[in-house]
């Protein structure tokens, strides 16, 4: 595999050794029990650090626009203070991922 496990192309393949094939998401399963937030001062324009107090880990900060599509366009930019995103529990994620 070229990328982490953490990565958010981690199932994407390399062609030839040269170079990444067409991007194969990673699906953030949707399930009934997460978690509505709504994202505070503390994590404005900062998905890398929820995701290290939620999952532990800051790479897994792609998640949450996997999770929110229509919500984060801009994983980043749309990651602002009043917007409300849903929340995939950490001990269903993980799995998930494969991790």
């Amino acid at each position: 595999m070229l990328y982490s496990i953490y990565s958010q192309y981690f199932n994407t393949s390399l062609v030839n050794n040269n170079y990444l094939d067409y991007w194969t998401e990673r699906e953030v399963p949707a399930r009934i029990d997460d978690r509505e937030f709504e994202i505070n001062a503390i994590y404005n324009l900062r998905p890398d650090l929820l995701a290290s107090d939620l999952y532990g880990d800051s790479r897994l900060w792609w998640v949450f626009a996997e999770r929110n599509p229509n919500t984060l366009k801009d994983p980043l930019g749309d990651f602002v203070l009043g917007t409300k995103i849903l929340l995939p529990q950490k001990n269903l994620l993980l799995p998930a991922l494969g991790m």
